[in-house]
């Protein structure tokens, strides 16, 4: 089993087979025993249904540091939550502003190669893929995009409410289209195409650097070969992205819908437009029929079904890193663990990383709201109620 670098210690280390004891454990690696691993590994024995506690009992300990007073306790509540809220509402308004005596983190916002390159001309097909997601997910190319279905739309009138059509005819005409849209712009006096404009759409170098490590917003990626040499595991990726589902093979007007994507870093390209790159991952993305979310809320994938392979790029700042454990319960499926954010300074020759604030509900996503609880046990025929043990009559 493989963590993301950085995450915990490498808990093979830490096992003795001979009297069957865990050495040398620091309180993360409890942490993580406890919040992530050994929820996994337990789940096929715990009595349904079963609800992770952990979210509740640490809230409780926070609404009970806010009584100063015992014989008021619900007015103490009310004013250090009132006291917070302005507090965070301060802080996100002044989030710009340099802060005196705080040192800023020197790694969040670095993004830059870990390992050497390897050139490579890469296939056209592949180019342009990569390419039209780029330009596909620049603001600054909005305004084109619409401007190109306005113009597919009066070219074919006939496909005009054939979504899916209409669609496809966009991903393979864009590229071509914005290029001589922008060149004719170009000639124009007071033209105002940006720098950056021009640049994409002329398109990136059929030449691509390839690397086998990034680092993105502080967060080190691997690719998958890379990883199979190493204890670590940094080439898992998930992505939140709006996207065309189908019902069927025919189906002619899908709908638009958020849908969360996991998949294995493969590549790691740097598109060279000229005057900037930009970093992209070429993944292989799970299919849907290799996705399964189980009773207890854990999310299972078959690594072996993969799906999009006319969609395999994503931009590298895109994605958040999770990891995959080996399911104990049934072979060949892994179970889905999510990464963490790291608010430390990762400084060369300090072993000091900080602790690590583990924020993830293995089982249920929140608390239930409290103004619509009675209508929801009734929905849900009392999920939140416990069942497993003996009734207690009270007089």
């Amino acid at each position: 089993m493989g963590v993301p670098e950085g995450y915990s210690s490498n808990i093979k280390n830490l096992v003795s087979l001979q009297d069957s004891r865990l050495l040398g454990l620091k309180s993360h690696d409890c942490h993580t025993l406890m919040q992530q691993l050994l929820p996994v590994a337990i789940r096929s024995v715990l009595e349904k249904p079963a609800r992770w506690m952990y979210p509740f009992e640490r809230y409780m300990k926070v609404l009970k540091g806010y009584v100063q007073n015992r014989t008021r306790p619900e007015g103490c509540i009310a004013e250090r939550y009132i006291a917070e809220e302005a507090v965070e509402f301060c802080t996100q308004h002044l989030s710009d502003v340099s802060t005196v005596g705080v040192p800023s983190s020197q790694k969040m916002g670095v993004s830059k190669p870990l390992s050497g390159c390897t050139v490579s001309v890469v296939d056209q097909d592949l180019l342009n893929q990569a390419h039209l997601y780029v330009l596909e997910n620049t603001e600054e190319v909005l305004p084109y995009i619409e401007q190109h279905m306005i113009h597919i739309k009066t070219a074919y009138p006939k496909f005009r409410k054939r979504t899916k059509w209409l669609q496809d005819k966009h991903n393979s005409t864009f590229i071509q289209w914005l290029r001589f849209k922008v060149q004719s712009e170009l000639e124009e006096d007071n033209h105002g195409v940006s720098e950056n404009l021009r640049w994409l759409a002329a398109g990136p170098n059929m030449a691509v650097p390839l690397y086998r490590s990034y680092l993105i917003k502080g967060i080190k990626f691997n690719i998958k070969a890379q990883d199979d040499v190493r204890t670590t595991q940094n080439s898992g990726v998930y992505l939140l992205a709006q996207t065309m589902q189908v019902a069927s093979a025919k189906d002619k007007n899908p709908i638009l819908s958020n849908m969360g994507f996991y998949g294995v870093i493969q590549e790691i390209w740097d598109l060279d437009y000229q005057k900037f790159t930009i970093p992209v991952f070429r993944c292989d993305w799970i299919d849907s029929s290799g996705l399964v979310v189980d009773e207890l809320g854990f999310t299972l994938v078959d690594l072996s079904k993969i799906g999009h392979r006319n969609d395999q790029f994503v931009l590298a700042s895109q994605v958040k890193q999770i990891f995959f454990v080996d399911d104990p319960m049934h072979r060949g499926w892994s179970v889905v663990l999510s990464m963490p954010n790291r608010e430390y300074n990762d400084v060369i020759g300090d072993e000091v990383l900080g602790d690590v604030i583990i924020d993830c509900e293995p089982f249920t996503r929140g608390m239930p709201n409290v103004d619509t609880f009675d209508e929801l046990v009734g929905e849900l025929g009392g999920q939140n109620i416990r069942d497993g043990c003996e009734d207690i009559w009270i007089e």
